[in-house]
């Protein structure tokens, strides 16, 4: 039984990882919507650099430069 959980484990920990990008830009847009745009400014950030080739990045590239001019502008 337990041989087989790690069999499993090992199998779908590739497809796990390769969400990654995405399960951050879900997060960084959550974070947007209740206003807590210093943690969605981090997780972008993250998104670009530990993800640079995925189609997350252009995105998060373009949410952080509007977060931070909003962020700016308020004087948060």
């Amino acid at each position: 039984m337990k041989r087989m959980f790690i069999m499993m484990l090992l199998l779908f920990l590739p497809i796990a990882c390769s969400n990654k990008a995405a399960e951050l830009a879900e997060t960084a847009k959550f974070e947007e919507l209740q206003d807590n745009k210093e943690h969605a400014a981090k997780l972008y950030r993250e998104i670009i650099q530990k993800h640079p080739d995925s189609a997350q990045a252009k995105e998060a590239a373009e949410r952080l430069a509007g977060l931070e001019e909003q962020m700016s502008g308020s004087g948060k």
